[in-house]
């Protein structure tokens, strides 16, 4: 499953993060421009908005977003509603529980002490941990690697952006999409998606229903 936009309603405020570490380099982007690329890594979302930065300026900026998301913002996330119900729920189908993200290892820890979940999570995967993020499948070949003896076709993503789907895509995972990360359907749907829930709210109330809870029997 993936953090930011699906269990935690932090999408909005990376935005404003990342805004404020372009507006320090002399460029501004509008909210809408810089949300069509949450969901992507730093390494990613920057060459998607400015083709032409260097290397360094790059990091530098993916390093100052990071930053600027833990010193302002980070403390404003909240959890959604059934967060916490929806994975306790996955454990008890006997379901591993892995949490995937382009987040750094250091919101990650965050997310999972203020869900109070790291007793229901098997393995986590992080944006340091890879060479390149969504919508390369890097974050979850990488967590897949960990789940000894299981395959790509029995594994499920739970994401909220057209990135985790495609990025599950191109290594042969079904994902299903939330609207909680605020894009479309259109983009999720294109993208792949094969189910379609609000949030985890109500992919828990149909979870019997649901491709995760065929993918459970």
């Amino acid at each position: 499953m993936i953090i930011d936009g699906t269990l935690v309603d932090s999408n909005d405020l990376h935005v404003l993060a990342w805004r404020e570490a372009f507006e320090s380099i002399g460029i501004t982007f509008s909210e809408p421009e810089i949300h069509a690329q949450i969901g992507k890594g730093a390494d990613m979302l920057i060459p998607a908005l400015v083709p032409d930065l260097d290397a360094a300026t790059c990091q530098e900026l993916g390093k100052l977003q990071g930053e600027i998301f833990r010193r302002k913002y980070r403390a404003s996330v909240k959890p959604f509603r059934h967060a916490f119900e929806l994975l306790a729920h996955s454990s008890e189908c006997q379901q591993q529980v892995v949490l995937a993200s382009s987040a750094s290892q250091d919101d990650l820890s965050h997310y999972m002490e203020e869900l109070n979940i790291r007793e229901l999570v098997a393995a986590t995967t992080s944006g340091g941990e890879v060479e390149n993020t969504k919508p390369s499948p890097d974050i979850f070949s990488t967590a897949l690697a960990k789940l000894k003896g299981v395959t790509a076709e029995e594994v499920m993503v739970v994401g909220d952006s057209p990135y985790d789907v495609e990025a599950a895509r191109k290594i042969g995972i079904s994902t299903v999409a939330l609207r909680s990360g605020g894009f479309a359907d259109e983009l999720l749907r294109n993208a792949g998606a094969i189910a379609i829930y609000d949030a985890v709210a109500a992919l828990l109330s149909d979870y019997a229903n649901s491709p995760l809870g065929h993918h459970s029997d």
